[in-house]
């Protein structure tokens, strides 16, 4: 166990939490058999932990489909991307493990974390992330070209709005964990690096 706090905001102990939250987080330490500290350093706020998770279930759960053609691994690229751009070391770290299981390539997340541009993408997730990248970094400078772009590549309108959604939500994401000094899972460093045995 790590000695090391997870946030240097008040971190509530699970059994205090309200019902429904403390519900959704035992539900995710059953499947990943660890609590993301993400979902306890959030939930001494509990209106805003609903919020939270809300939104971002909202974004980054939706399978492909009726005008979205995002597959859940490019999500996670653009929140990788944009979180190194950010320097948030704990959304790199978490985000960068769902990456590697979601496109089964243990190499992606680094690769897109330090420079999408070198990284081993399709044309289609290069352009995708150039523009999440401005999104996240200069988004007053977006305009009808960034958008005819990502058409260029087979993108939707409702796929340039996720993009731009993802980016900005993480964007306010990236903020807090920097500024709580959020602390990313042990966990999470060695997840899809090497073939699961068995």
């Amino acid at each position: 166990m790590n000695a090391k706090p997870i946030s240097r905001f008040p971190v509530p102990e699970l059994k205090d939490l309200p019902a429904d939250i403390r519900e959704r987080i035992e539900a995710v330490q059953q499947k990943t058999g660890f609590v993301p500290n993400v979902f306890l350093a959030l939930a001494h706020r509990p209106a805003e932990w609903r919020a939270f998770v809300a939104y971002h279930d909202a974004l980054m759960e939706k399978e492909p489909g009726a005008g979205c053609t995002l597959t859940k691994a490019e999500r996670e690229m653009i929140v990788v991307a944009t979180s190194g751009a950010n320097r948030c070391q704990y959304c790199v770290v978490a985000h960068g493990a769902i990456l590697r299981i979601r496109a089964k390539d243990p190499l992606v997340a680094d690769q897109v974390a330090i420079n999408h541009r070198k990284a081993d993408l399709s044309p289609r997730q290069h352009a995708m992330l150039d523009f999440a990248m401005k999104v996240a970094l200069e988004s007053h400078a977006v305009g009808d070209a960034d958008i005819e772009a990502l058409r260029a590549q087979g993108f939707t309108a409702d796929d340039a709005w996720d993009i731009a959604a993802i980016a900005a939500f993480f964007a306010m994401s990236n903020r807090l964990a920097n500024v709580a000094s959020m602390r990313p899972n042990d966990e999470f460093y060695l997840m899809g690096r090497l073939p699961r045995k068995g």
